[in-house]
């Protein structure tokens, strides 16, 4: 059919799709479509043209050659609306009498032609990229599939083009009013060196709390919670991050299993947060609770930092649904490869976004501002960042995405995270992100898991991870708290898991534990999962102790992950992506168990003591060198004879370091100009399962040492006055950490 006859038959149906219960009455006319304006993208209700309140829609479609706004009424009938005015390949109009609350779609007509990668298809109905909330679930039923799903010839399915109607097997946008004042929120405003990230996710943090209305479980009402707040309050974070809000979809792999994509990372929506974390609707009343969730973090002195997911859609590969920027314009919106029926992968989930693009670049910084400026974040983690710093193919830091971020007023001035690598050839960027951008440091995971399994050849690169990791970014300005260091994350083990098990056991997945990764760096203390043996567990809980202290006395910002405070276990599943269940729920009755209980209040009391310390916190890379005329170094390594390591030292394998921080020798001064001073400290790992004698260094580095932390007690109330004599003997206890004040 052509364009023309297309539209003529878009018209007849607008004339005569009426309720029924009004075929017997005059039928409904349609609404008027008023010209309106291309900006700004979206839906957006405002007051028009003589004073008429309406809603301007505005799409950007630069290929298409007609577009239709669709309204549902509350029982879906549907009433077609043909934007004709177009500018600079936005497709816009106003429609007076469409208030929030108004469901909507669009149809977008086009040429099918896969093999140039012209994919439209009207009787898709297709989510609006800016939609700001969204009502309803995607089920990936055949319909909602552009081609012919379950052609029997596969290979070519993806060329057939399906001519069913997808409007009543999808969600729609939802009309939202922006009312929202935020002048009486207070932003905490966090300093990156003062930082400590807390990675959760909403549902997963609030679904079992006890102390949380079970109505409010697993939702941004519920992560609002006085009780969900004071166990952050408690612990002494500064932010959290949250696993992606923005509305996702699940995958037709899983839905065929019967299971749910638990963590988010299938984006679909970069306007809206995801619906089914919302207590109070889905007519765009998640939007307002997302808000209040917000202002009652930030009123506790709580960042909200969003893991976000502009590298892919859940459009995934040419056998994917239609849901949105496919039906749009495949070929404006995605990375083709030469043969345009394909798509460019560098994420590993089926497609690529073309950031080069600029209005594809325009989508990503005005959700990214949207949830700044209107939402109220404070900083994101992009999910991939490599995939979007690539420019045609390689990966290039001067990529459009890059410098339009470091240029923007509002972005510019958040907090910005990498993940510094995609799957793609050149993927891998640890360390290459331009200054304004701190990373994910997976060094530091591998470096402090390796030390503490006994796995690391020589302690050379435990040495720059503890230290701020300035190998990787002295340069151009940036600082050691460039460096987001981290042991777990929510991929991969927890911290318990990580000292129960050494194999992956994803078999619940239902991917014959194919999925996941097997490179886990995992030391078992001697049994594979939960025992029985109470030695082993005093040990794995030594180790779960080891490594918390050494994330958080590292310079750098560390991240925790929600539960590993307090012994949180997925079983040895190592890819929960999709447990939407108590494999992933944080049990809070672990806090019931003292064992448990005292991890908890050993996290917070070194947090506390990193708040209170600003050696600990560092804003300048150590420099080694003499800062004072005593001759005493900013940073000093030493070995258990308490002689200064050598070259010949770092690279020795060595169970036991001694790292000697100079309070008095920090770089920078106070909001008030003074020179910054502190207590001077002396940590102390040994990963040997055998005790070991440490000849404390004595004068002039200390005349004593008071013992502060001591990783090898499970209770940590050490007696007052433990004063060691400098330059003396003690005895450190096999798989520990030790904290010593430095004494005059």
């Amino acid at each position: 059919m052509s364009s023309a006859a297309e539209q003529e038959a878009v018209q007849e149906t607008e004339t005569t799709a009426v309720p029924e219960s009004a075929r017997e009455a005059v039928p409904r006319r349609p609404p008027a479509v008023w010209p309106g304006a291309p900006m700004p993208l979206g839906a957006r209700f405002r007051v028009g043209p003589d004073g008429v309140a309406g809603t301007n829609f505005a799409l950007w479609a630069g290929g298409a050659e007609a577009v239709e706004l669709c309204l549902f009424d509350k029982d879906g009938s549907e009433t077609r609306l043909v934007l004709t005015e177009l500018t600079h390949e936005i497709w816009h109009g106003f429609v007076p009498g469409v208030r929030p609350g108004q469901r909507y779609g669009y149809r977008v007509h086009g040429r099918w032609d896969p093999w140039t990668g012209a994919r439209w298809n009207a009787a898709k109905l297709l989510l609006d990229p800016y939609a700001r909330a969204v009502d309803g679930s995607f089920t990936l039923p055949a319909e909602v599939y552009g081609h012919v799903r379950d052609w029997p010839h596969q290979q070519v399915a993806d060329t057939v083009r399906d001519e069913r109607d997808s409007a009543p097997y999808v969600p729609k946008g939802v009309v939202v009013q922006d009312d929202d004042d935020w002048a009486q929120d207070r932003r905490p405003k966090t300093p990156w060196a003062d930082s400590v990230i807390y990675e959760l996710h909403v549902r997963g943090f609030t679904k079992l709390h006890p102390e949380i209305p079970e109505e409010l479980r697993g939702t941004y009402a519920g992560l609002a919670h006085p009780a969900a707040i004071g166990h952050l309050q408690r612990l002494g974070v500064t932010a959290v991050e949250l696993l992606p809000v923005h509305q996702f979809a699940h995958e037709d792999h899983l839905l065929r299993r019967g299971l749910h994509n638990y963590w988010g990372y299938n984006s679909i929506g970069y306007f809206a947060p995801h619906a089914g974390y919302s207590a109070s609707g889905t007519a765009g009343q998640q939007v307002g609770e997302f808000k209040r969730m917000v202002r009652a973090l930030h009123d506790a002195g709580i960042e909200v930092i969003l893991d976000v997911v502009y590298n892919h859609t859940a459009e995934a590969s040419e056998l994917g649904p239609m849901l949105s920027l496919r039906g749009i314009d495949n070929r404006g919106y995605y990375r083709l490869q030469s043969d345009a029926r394909r798509y460019a992968d560098y994420t590993g989930c089926g497609n690529t976004l073309h950031v080069v693009q600029p209005h594809v670049l325009r989508l990503i910084t005005d959700s990214l501002r949207y949830w700044v400026t209107e939402m109220g974040v404070d900083g994101f983690r992009f999910d991939l960042a490599a995939a979007l710093a690539r420019s045609m193919h390689d990966v290039d830091m001067l990529s459009p995405f890059l410098a339009v971020i470091g240029q923007d007023p509002v972005l510019r001035r958040v907090k910005l995270i990498a993940e510094p690598w995609d799957v793609g050839n050149g993927g891998y960027q640890v360390g290459s992100f331009p200054p304004l951008w701190t990373e994910w440091n997976d060094r530091y995971r591998d470096a402090v898991r390796d030390f503490w399994r006994g796995a690391l050849p020589d302690v050379r690169d435990l040495g720059y991870r503890l230290t701020g990791s300035s190998d990787l970014y002295a340069w151009g300005g940036r600082r050691p708290y460039a460096s987001v260091n981290f042991v777990t994350a929510h991929d991969g083990f927890t911290m318990r898991d990580l000292v129960s098990y050494e194999q992956k056991h994803n078999e619940a997945n239902g991917e014959g534990n194919r999925d996941g990764t097997s490179d886990n760096r995992a030391w078992n203390c001697g049994a594979e999962g939960e025992s029985d043996d109470p030695s082993v567990n005093a040990l794995r809980r030594r180790q779960l102790r080891n490594l918390l202290t050494t994330l958080l006395l590292s310079t750098g910002v560390p991240m925790l992950v929600a539960g590993d405070e307090m012994g949180r276990t997925q079983g040895g599943n190592n890819n929960a992506y999709c447990q939407d269940n108590e494999v992933s729920w944080l049990d809070w009755s672990l806090l019931g168990r003292p064992e448990w209980r005292a991890l908890t209040e050993l996290t917070s009391r070194v947090l506390t003591l990193r708040h209170r310390h600003p050696v600990l916190r560092r804003r300048a890379f150590f420099s080694g060198r003499a800062q004072a005329a005593d001759g005493l170094r900013d940073l000093a390594w030493f070995t258990r004879q308490g002689a200064e390591m050598t070259e010949e030292d770092w690279y020795a394998p060595a169970a036991t370091v001694g790292l000697y921080l100079s309070g008095r020798d920090i770089p920078g001064r106070d909001a008030r100009g003074e020179q910054v001073t502190d207590d001077s400290f002396l940590a102390i790992l040994h990963a040997d399962h055998r005790p070991s004698d440490f000849r404390l260094p004595g004068p002039p580095w200390a005349q004593s040492y008071e013992l502060v932390l001591d990783t090898s007690r499970e209770d940590q109330a050490v007696a007052p006055g433990t004063v060691h004599r400098g330059g003396g003997l003690l005895t450190v206890p096999a798989r520990s950490v030790l904290l010593l004040r430095v004494g005059e």
